[in-house]
């Protein structure tokens, strides 16, 4: 069964990219614009993978995977590992990351092979 991948990016043409790349690799990718639309997946669907951008309105991407982490909890569910990507050098986002020890933190613009690669380790990572 495909891997599914919620991508949460409020750039249109990054999760267009992403999307057509993920599927094209096998993975089964979900593509929502906000931190809110994530967390109304994640209470209906189950992922292998999140993928989220650090820049976006409302709720960014840190705030989005602590409310999603809180959401798992409640729930008792398994925890689901995070890729965070991001086209600014932010160093307090980094850190706030680095603290909450997401699997990944790439910048945009990115290699494709690597961050296929990153995705296929975090999966494998996840699965031991």
């Amino acid at each position: 069964m495909a891997k599914r991948i919620l991508i949460v990016d409020d750039e249109a043409m990054i999760t267009k990219s992403l999307k057509k790349l993920l599927a094209k690799e096998g993975f089964a990718p979900t593509i929502v614009s906000s931190g809110n639309e994530a967390l109304d997946q994640i209470k209906t669907n189950d992922f292998d993978l999140l993928i989220l951008d650090i820049r976006m309105p409302q709720m960014d991407g840190i705030e989005t995977i602590t409310a999603i982490r809180q959401y798992m909890a409640v729930e008792g569910k398994d925890p689901i590992p995070e890729i965070v990507i991001t086209g600014y050098a932010d160093e307090n986002k980094y850190k706030c990351a680095v603290d909450l020890k997401v699997s990944a933190y790439i910048y945009k613009p990115f290699d494709t092979n690597e961050f296929l690669d990153t995705i296929k380790k975090v999966l494998e990572q996840n699965n031991k």
